[in-house]
């Protein structure tokens, strides 16, 4: 059931919904940090990693049940249901450490879900972890690094030039 909800992310989608609607201000921040997390997690898992490491899926002998025939046919490394769910959690969790703690629930289950189900490796999981953890540091750290550019210019004086399409003049 968590690995459904989880599919295309709707579950922390739906979680950010929440917490947008009824958190007031850190409920829109987490749930903003959340799916931005999301967001480059996804990108790094799915849009990068699995196109770099052309994983298969463990063997479908072992795995006595019938899950195993509805997992994906794409790579197997990294796992993108992971990351999308630790990044999520690990940026919501700073902010609304609440809605962390509870989302660490379902993330957990999605985590151990991909690997009871034969989707995944244990490693390909830890990779996602990883992935996800990543994510949200990023999604953290560039508003902090922007902000800090930008002082620096303030700062010393130099003038951020609008960028200008070239021209033959």
């Amino acid at each position: 059931m968590v690995e459904e909800s989880a599919e295309s992310a709707k579950l922390w989608c739906g979680a950010a919904v929440v917490m947008a609607a009824f958190g007031g201000l850190r409920g829109r921040r987490a749930a903003a940090s959340g799916i931005a997390a999301l967001a480059v997690a996804q990108f790094l898992s799915n849009g990068v990693g699995k196109q770099l490491a052309h994983r298969p899926r463990p063997p479908r002998d072992w795995f006595p049940h019938d899950e195993v025939n509805d997992r994906p046919d794409s790579s197997s490394f990294p796992s993108g249901h992971t990351a999308a769910a630790v990044a999520f959690t690990a940026a919501v969790t700073p902010t609304w450490s609440a809605a962390g703690i509870t989302l660490a629930v379902p993330t957990l289950l999605v985590s151990v879900e991909r690997v009871q189900s034969g989707a995944h490796y244990s490693s390909d999981v830890a990779a996602g972890a990883a992935l996800g953890l990543l994510s949200a540091w990023l999604t953290r750290q560039v508003p902090h690094l922007l902000r800090r550019r930008s002082r620096r210019h303030l700062c010393t004086g130099a003038r951020i030039r609008p960028l200008r399409a070239v021209s033959g003049r």
